[in-house]
């Protein structure tokens, strides 16, 4: 008997979480016939609760999602508020601080991820992509050296085919597809970190208009993460680096009781609250070992997206932001690779340098800022040193923490992305310093000129052509199109 025939596909995504939900939906918005293959039926529990504006007003309206968002209730962040470093006062930012966030859009969102995850895939299949849940992705088929699709088990436990052009592997940080990349996945020597977490119903919030900000609180062992997703639902995470591993072993409870009786800010905000014991907020959870960066995102025929690729230490909520950034890179790669415009090893060397770049600068920034002695107006000048960038100390970190310090138009919200021409460069100069000083997981340069281009994608999704010409990041580089779907060469 003859093997069953392939299915073919143009587009193999493994995985329907933020970043392959977005890599998805924007290649079959170029036309392409897209399949996404998830492991889980959702809508299902996942870790990763707030986010940054340049994920909620850029990224997310080139997907079509922002009215959705809106509508979705979720909670609204004005900015952050920290207790960390030498001040026992806590300390909050606004976005609005910042003149590339100011304005009707100087917000992000709270989300429960089986909610905001749920959106983002039925987005998917709205423009075309077809998606299998209860679909696991056991191995991929390769000729040579390209990939050229997988092998799968759909619901009923037999294994099936498909061919692709493209496999994007957005599998996660527990995934194991991304080892067909090559390369290494090195662990971070720095964020040894683990963290025990679980949900409190009825904890205190911080008073308007800083009531849904995130609040991050320090102490000796680690520090606290306290995430209002709801008027009464909290997300709350202790972080404690890996020499004080038992702190959070043997009973998960005892653990985070004593844990929280360490913080005096966050047992006072929990003092009225209940653990949810129930449901897919019921259990305690430990994670560890979530900062790493592999050594390759691609090869011919597959690319790593979102936390496949690397994943860095959470205190700025950058995880969705890298995820669905990597997509719409990944997907300008592949669309212009299918277009016959620019060739595969451009494109994606361009999709890889911008994201190990964003990566590499959130990276060093907390290594700064998890400098705990220090205060609060050591960490803004901190931000300014690395972006470079015309504005105060305060305005800097404000950009860097709100993932749109980049220069990337199509991630910045508002008319006030028509002034980006002063600010293009940020994060430039000394993120190069930085890792040249302390030496990270990437080579000295790698990161230079980081940062440059979050508030473009914020920019193009709200300006269109209005946005004017985009300047390559790198000398040799190219630009994104003015829909943002794909690469181009710069106009001599």
């Amino acid at each position: 008997m003859s093997a069953p025939t392939a299915e073919l596909f143009d587009v193999v995504v493994i995985g329907g979480g933020p970043g392959g939900s977005t890599v998805a939906t924007l290649t079959a918005k170029s036309g392409h016939r897209v399949l996404l293959l998830e492991r889980e039926r959702f809508p299902r529990y996942q870790i990763g609760e707030s986010l940054l504006p340049s994920t909620v007003h850029g990224v997310a309206r080139l997907l079509g999602v922002d009215q959705k968002l809106r509508e979705a209730g979720f909670t609204r962040k004005q900015g952050g508020t920290f207790r960390w470093g030498s001040n026992p006062e806590p300390w909050t930012f606004s976005f609005a601080v910042s003149p590339r966030l100011a304005g009707p859009t100087s917000f992000a969102y709270q989300v429960e991820r089986m909610k905001f995850d749920q959106i983002l895939l039925d987005n998917a299949r709205e423009n075309g992509v077809e998606v299998r849940e209860s679909c696991a992705v056991v191995d991929v088929t390769e000729d040579g050296e390209r990939v050229t699709g997988v092998r799968y088990a759909d619901p009923s436990g037999h294994e099936r085919t498909v061919a692709a052009r493209c496999v994007v592997d957005a599998s996660g940080n527990k995934g194991r597809t991304y080892r067909h990349v090559g390369g290494e996945r090195h662990y971070s020597e720095f964020f040894q970190n683990l963290a025990l977490f679980g949900y409190f119903e009825g904890g205190k919030r911080l008073p308007p208009p800083s009531s849904g900000n995130i609040l991050s609180a320090a102490f000796d062992d680690g520090w606290f993460w306290y995430i209002p997703l709801t008027p009464d639902l909290t997300s709350v995470g202790a972080v404690v680096h890996r020499d004080s591993a038992e702190k959070v072993q043997g009973d998960p409870e005892q653990a985070l009781q004593s844990l929280i009786d360490s913080c005096p800010l966050i047992k006072e905000y929990l003092a009225d609250a209940k653990r949810v014991t129930s449901g897919p907020y019921g259990e305690l959870r430990v994670r560890k070992d979530y900062s790493y960066c592999n050594t390759r995102f691609w090869r011919p025929g597959m690319v790593l997206v979102g936390d496949a690729a690397c994943f860095v230490d959470p205190v700025f909520s950058s995880g969705v932001h890298l995820a669905t950034y990597s997509g719409m890179l990944a997907a300008r790669s592949i669309n212009s690779l299918f277009a016959g415009t620019v060739g595969e090893q451009e494109a994606f060397d361009e999709f890889e340098r911008r994201y190990r770049r964003e990566y590499g600068v959130f990276y060093e920034f907390l290594v700064s800022f998890y400098g705990m002695q220090a205060n609060e107006q050591s960490y803004f000048w901190e931000a300014k040193k690395i972006t470079n960038c015309p504005l105060s100390e305060f305005e800097a970190f404000v950009e860097l923490v709100g993932g749109v310090a980049s220069g990337e138009e199509k991630l910045a919200p508002g008319a006030v992305a028509r002034h980006l021409a002063t600010t293009s460069r940020s994060l430039a100069d000394a993120a190069e310093e930085l890792t040249e000083q302390r030496g990270t997981l990437h080579a000295a340069g790698v990161v230079a000129n980081a940062m440059a281009e979050g508030v473009r994608v914020q920019a193009q999704a709200w300006l269109g052509a209005e946005a004017g010409d985009e300047t390559p990041l790198f000398p040799d580089g190219l630009v994104s199109s003015l829909d943002g779907l794909r690469w181009v060469r710069p106009r001599s």
